[in-house]
């Protein structure tokens, strides 16, 4: 079985409240993304945190009717949907002020969509988000100083020459343990993807 054939179903996997093996890999992702999006808002930490776990409800609310479909939209799309209607209406209902009805409809489409720039930093931030759990997923299948050159090089940019010093590892030894673990790294975040095909 192709390793993104068992992320594919997550979705479906995550209908069964019980599956705690499947919401254990789905909050290890979201959850983090989702209280970082609260604390972005200007939320203390408690209060982001409550957003998040209030997302997460709808999402258990929701789930069994939810149908992925990508020309409508993405599945992170409707989970940002849903954080910001929950910090829309808890900013409402904290605010003491007289609000105006705004009653039209396309008014009402365009307040829920999120601006480009709040899109493009909510996908940044999952990407972040996902490589993280992917890394953590991976490290034991990789021996310290392998684990070491690839991180030390691909992502605080380290030269190869300083690392392989500090490794006692030649230069093309280096380089194919960055490649290797790359290249795993990319398989785990292809089936860790909800979204990836």
């Amino acid at each position: 079985m192709p390793a993104n054939a068992t992320r594919a179903s997550l979705l479906l996997e995550i209908r069964d409240k019980e599956n705690s093996l499947a919401w254990s890999e789905f909050i290890s992702i979201y959850l983090p993304l989702l209280h970082s999006y609260s604390m972005k808002a200007g939320l203390q930490d408690s209060d982001a945190a409550d957003v998040a776990q209030d997302v997460l409800r709808q999402v258990v609310t929701h789930i069994q009717s939810f149908e992925y479909q990508p020309e409508r939209g993405t599945f992170r799309g409707w989970l940002l949907t849903i954080a910001r209607n929950l910090l829309r209406k808890r900013a409402a209902k904290n605010h003491n002020g007289i609000t105006g009805s705004g009653e039209s409809a396309v008014a009402e489409l365009l307040s829920q969509q999120p601006a480009r720039e709040e899109s493009d930093a909510w996908e940044t931030e999952y990407q972040q988000r996902l490589f993280h759990v992917a890394a953590e997923n991976i490290k034991p299948e990789f021996r310290p100083a392998t684990w070491s050159a690839f991180w030390r090089t691909a992502v605080e940019n380290a030269e190869a020459v300083a690392v392989a010093g500090e490794l006692g590892m030649s230069v093309g030894a280096i380089y194919i343990a960055k490649s290797r673990v790359l290249a795993r790294l990319r398989e785990e975040t292809k089936r860790l993807d909800v979204e990836s095909a």
